[in-house]
C-alpha cells in the first residue's frame, strides 16, 4: 500500500468525524480500510513465516501454521 493511499484513508477518516460522507465516499473508506488491512497482515505473514525459534537445547524450529477449523 503506498502512501497516497495511506493519506487517502486519513482524509477521509477525518472529513467522516467532521461532515461526513457521501455514500460513495463511504465505499472507498471500506475498500481502503480493507486493502490496508489485507497489506498489513501479508507483512505480518511474512515476518513470521521467516521466524526460528532456538530451544534452550540449541536446536531450531518454525512454528507451525495453526489454521482455525471452520
Amino acid at each position: 500500500m503506498n502512501q497516497e493511499k495511506i493519506n487517502r484513508i486519513n482524509q477521509l477518516a477525518k472529513k467522516a468525524k467532521s461532515t461526513g460522507l457521501t455514500p460513495e465516499e463511504k465505499k472507498e473508506q471500506d475498500a481502503l480500510r480493507m486493502e490496508y488491512r489485507q497489506s498489513v497482515i501479508g507483512n505480518l505473514r511474512g515476518q513470521l513465516d521467516n521466524t526460528v525459534i532456538i530451544e534452550p537445547d540449541g536446536s531450531k524450529r518454525y512454528p507451525k501454521d495453526k489454521k482455525s477449523k471452520s
